[in-house]
């Protein structure tokens, strides 16, 4: 998929879409094993802008590493 020579746009975008995939990785833990202060439904509720917003950058790195790639030379 990501066959051919790596440009600077595909660096940045592989950066985004780890921290992205970190922060989304972050928050479903909370949701699962954090239940202390309020139950699971409220605190998904204060989660869901932070959730789409780590789906959105993880589709934009993705983007990023696809038109970072230039094709193979031969």
């Amino acid at each position: 998929m990501f066959e051919g020579e790596k440009t600077f746009v595909f660096w940045i975008g592989l950066i985004i879409f780890g921290s992205a995939s970190v922060s989304l990785f972050g928050i479903l833990w909370i949701l699962a094993v954090l239940d202390r202060y309020m139950d699971r439904f409220s605190m998904l509720k204060y989660l869901v802008p932070f959730i789409v917003g780590a789906i959105v950058f993880t589709l934009i790195g993705l983007y990023m590493m696809k038109s970072g790639v230039k094709g193979k030379v031969e």
